[in-house]
């Protein structure tokens, strides 16, 4: 049974059947042929028995799929097919890998030849737009050799599962540009800082050079010497990434929705904001609380955060402001930095939660992020040919104005925004957290 369920025919014996077909047909017109067609017909069955033999004495092929253990959302993932051949012969191979669902590719293969004992490795890469698990398939191998009369099947790898992680490429590639001091590469600006976060240290002795600004006269009173107050830079300074996870969320771009897109930029962000020795935190809210990450700076963090994000969902619930007001402030009692990644279409969404921004304002250094529409600019940027082009290019000008008036009515309220493409969220985001920290408002 298992070489039955192995056996296949070569494309080209269907040809060779055809000849034969051809010969004893003409073999009634031309009865000379007859003889012929019959000599045809035991070559062709002498030489199948023997490409079975080849095909089938022996190990055969090898293969196997070499894949990450997570793949990154939104990031081209490379995956590696090796195969070699242990024939004897020159092997023509044909691979098939089924690929996961939720790529909907059901022709993904590869052909190549072999030699004796010789290795190949095949690579080609996948995009996924979706976290998740992802089951890839068989990986199907199709071995025949020179004659071509049969083909043998081997099949390796049944149904691995790579989970899809927020993107972890996008963190590794802001984690290794601030060690090697270029994140200017990426649009990353240096802002000079102008402020000062300090926090006390200890009261020491008075030593020439101490900025006399600094001096404790109460202390110095009682020690009958001059005494100064030491002070650090402020670290550990709480950060929390709120992510709105309602159906506003849920708007795609370029196949990825507004979600993943906040999601990979949390990542890359914490990974950032940890490293310069800061405590990052996460929420996730729509009609309820989601996920809820106290900030902490230990080592483990970062993964602790990847598992949360991971697991993040929209849904198409309204989200409730009011309800994430209350929790935080409940919960988070120190100054805290709050990146707000949300979305407003209209102005009078913007104003039914204007009030809680306003309050958590009020407690916190709050930035709201939100995104433009880039399915407007081709609108926008087109000419308009006759009235139905006019009317859309319009309301595409009323919808991008809107976004800036949005954006105004915030900064006017003392809160600040970040209105950005989505493409460019994660740069806009460490870019505003570098300014926060360089003008010392946190």
């Amino acid at each position: 049974m298992s070489f039955l369920k192995s056996f296949y025919f070569h494309n080209v014996f269907f040809r060779y059947i055809a000849l034969l077909s051809a010969s004893f047909i003409l073999s009634y017109w031309i009865p000379a042929i007859y003889p012929i067609a019959w000599l045809l017909i035991t070559v062709l069955g002498g030489a199948f028995l023997f490409d079975c033999y080849l095909l089938y004495n022996g190990k055969g092929v090898l293969a196997n799929r070499q894949a990450p253990q997570k793949l990154s959302n939104s990031d081209f993932n490379a995956i590696y097919l090796h195969y070699e051949t242990f024939y004897g012969f020159k092997t023509y191979v044909t691979l098939i890998d089924e690929l996961p669902v939720q790529f909907q590719k059901r022709d993904f293969t590869h052909s190549s030849t072999l030699v004796k004992g010789q290795k190949k490795t095949f690579e080609y890469t996948v995009r996924p737009t979706e976290r998740g698990e992802y089951v890839f398939g068989n990986l199907i191998v199709y071995a025949s050799s020179p004659l071509r009369i049969v083909k043998r099947r081997f099949i390796f790898q049944k149904n691995q599962m790579v989970p899809v992680y927020p993107s972890i490429v996008q963190m590794q590639q802001y984690d290794f540009l601030a060690i090697s001091n270029k994140l200017s590469h990426l649009g990353l600006k240096k802002i000079r800082r102008i402020g000062h976060t300090q926090e006390f240290e200890q009261i020491k002795e008075y030593v020439p050079g101490d900025d006399f600004r600094t001096i404790n006269w109460k202390a110095t009173a009682k020690q009958q010497a001059l005494m100064v107050n030491q002070y650090q830079d402020e670290r550990s300074q709480p950060i929390y990434s709120i992510i709105d996870s309602g159906r506003v969320m849920k708007m795609p771009f370029n196949g990825l929705k507004l979600l993943d897109y906040a999601i990979n930029a949390t990542l890359a962000f914490s990974n950032v904001a940890l490293k310069r020795n800061d405590k990052t935190g996460l929420i996730a809210f729509s009609k309820h609380l989601e996920t809820v990450v106290p900030a902490a700076q230990k080592i483990t963090h970062l993964n602790t955060i990847l598992e949360k994000l991971y697991n993040i969902d929209t849904n198409f619930s309204d989200s409730d402001f009011g309800m994430l007001y209350a929790h935080i402030k409940r919960k988070v009692t120190h100054r805290s930095l709050l990146l707000l990644y949300t979305n407003f279409e209209h102005m009078s969404a913007l104003k039914r939660q204007l009030p809680f921004l306003l309050g958590l304002a009020k407690q916190h250094v709050l930035v709201v992020i939100f995104f433009e529409n880039t399915e407007l600019e081709q609108l926008i940027a087109e000419d308009a040919e006759n009235m139905q082009a006019i009317y859309h290019k319009t309301i595409a000008e009323k919808f991008d104005l809107e976004k800036r008036l949005m954006q105004k009515e915030l900064q006017k309220h003392g809160i600040q925004t970040v209105l950005t493409k989505p493409e460019a969220l994660t740069i806009n985001t460490i870019n505003k957290y570098l300014e926060i920290k360089a003008r010392g408002l946190l």
